[in-house]
Order: C-alpha cells, then structure tokens, then sequence
C-alpha cells in the first residue's frame, strides 16, 4: 500500500523476467517493453468495502503498469 496526494494505491513491482507483453506507460504514453522492470498498480478500495486492496482479480480492470521512474513523478506532472 502507497498512501498519496492523489489517494492509496496498491504499487506491486514487477522485475523483467516477469513481462512477455508490451504495455504502454499513463504517465509518458510510451511503450513498456517486454524485459523491462516497472511497477503495476490500482487504487487501493476504501476500508469499508467487501473487497481488500490486494485483491488482484478484482481490480483487473483498474490495473495500470508503469514505469517505475514515471510512477514516482507522477504529482509533478500536469
């Protein structure tokens, strides 16, 4: 769990050797290629919800990968 200005997020890092697919970054709009370590996140859900923030299945949808350097500037940008 990573608390934020712009809310909590569940922040899991995923090492290269992870990757087979190409995803492409929210924070630069570029390609994340595969072999390349980054971070995937989503939203942390409010304490009063039926559902825990490490609930990966249930937060498919909300899911973004990016890059790690990218997630870390992300309050700096416009």
């Amino acid at each position: 769990m990573e608390e934020a200005a712009d809310g909590d997020w569940v922040v899991r890092p995923v090492t290269g050797s992870a990757t087979g697919k190409t995803y492409r970054c929210p924070g630069c709009d570029q390609e994340i290629r595969p072999g390349t370590p980054h971070v995937v996140t989503w939203a942390a859900f409010t304490r009063d919800s039926d559902l825990e923030p490490w609930d990966t299945a249930s937060a498919a949808d909300d899911r973004r990968h990016w890059h790690t350097a990218c997630w870390r500037a992300r309050g700096r940008r416009r």
